[in-house]
């Protein structure tokens, strides 16, 4: 394979790509529906734009044979970058924090030459200015990096407006609420202007967590990697949103184990603060004269939350 063009390895792995399930999750009153971002190949929806950037930087010139890939990420779009850079003979550095899962970070550990975390916690009570300042200093150390930036990078929009959301519209021909967790932006970004480009009436409610400064939010402390942040994402600006649904931790943790419970969906702490969300909004969804449709979006697997979310122990600091 390496014999080949880099932009035709790229295009070859675009085949691993496939759509994702949709299930419906029976509910009185409501016609709810989760989309399982986690049944991408890698296990996350970071699996589409970590493709898509390469393929767009290496049309563009800005990936070359011989680049090192670097890249600021809490475990999703690292993993799916490792998985990539690997399969097309590139080297990978991801700069991680310790709010990383165990297993995302073994996994980091035993497909990269290099790992780079990075202990201090920013102004903001998170991790991410310190992540990014790291790239910034490794891109300038290292000849030939080149910085994907899933936080201001247009083409992580792009990714999702023609395949996430694209694979939405497939999939219903009414939708009336859609609930995505934000912490790049680039999901909420390009699956809201997509799917508002169809269904123009759509409520696209953004949820963060309690913590995260993304909706001017009080800065604090958060332990569930993959939502919120401690800086506002310049993607995000390029969302249309119409309401924000902040939820706690605890609360997180609480809805991931009711999803397994009570629905058999192993899924991941961003998927549990979308469906808190969509629990906060049950009285309004009463008041309407038809059941809405609704659709959350459930970003990853649980597997790698078995140590963190699903552990009796980790979660005591929530009681």
């Amino acid at each position: 394979m390496l014999a080949r063009p880099l932009i035709e390895r790229i295009a070859s792995l675009q085949l691993v790509l496939k759509e994702t399930p949709t299930v419906r999750l029976p509910w009185e009153g409501l016609d709810l529906h989760a989309k399982l971002e986690g049944q991408n190949p890698v296990g996350s929806l970071k699996d589409r734009p970590a493709l898509w950037v390469l393929k767009r930087a290496a049309e563009r010139g800005e990936l070359h044979e011989g680049s090192t890939i670097v890249e600021s990420s809490s475990g999703n779009f690292a993993s799916a970058l490792a998985t990539y850079a690997k399969l097309l003979g590139l080297k990978f550095i991801p700069v991680i924090d310790p709010n990383i899962t165990p297993g995302y970070e073994s996994f980091l550990q035993r497909t990269c030459e290099q790992v780079v975390k990075v202990t201090e916690r920013d102004d903001m009570g998170g991790y991410l200015k310190t992540r990014l300042d790291k790239v910034r200093e490794l891109c300038g150390s290292i000849q030939g990096a080149f910085w994907p930036n899933q936080y201001g990078n247009p083409d992580v929009i792009e990714a999702h407006y023609w395949l996430t959301g694209e694979e939405i519209l497939r999939t219903f021909q009414r939708l009336d609420y859609v609930f995505v967790g934000v912490s790049t932006g680039g999901t909420i970004a390009g699956v809201s202007r997509r799917l508002k480009e169809v269904f123009p009436s759509i409520r696209v409610v953004a949820v963060d967590a309690q913590g995260s400064v993304i909706f001017g939010g009080t800065a604090g402390k958060r332990f569930i990697p993959g939502i919120g942040a401690s800086v506002r994402p310049e993607l995000v600006n390029h969302a249309l949103i119409d309401d924000v649904v902040l939820v706690p931790e605890h609360e997180t943790v609480q809805c991931c184990r009711e999803l397994l419970l009570q629905h058999n969906l192993l899924v991941g702490g961003s998927s549990g603060s979308c469906f808190a969300a969509v629990k906060r909004y049950l009285p309004r969804f009463r008041e309407l004269p038809t059941p809405p449709t609704v659709l959350f979006l459930c970003a990853d697997r649980g597997t790698a939350y078995l140590d963190t979310i699903f552990s009796p122990s980790w979660t005591a600091r929530f009681s």
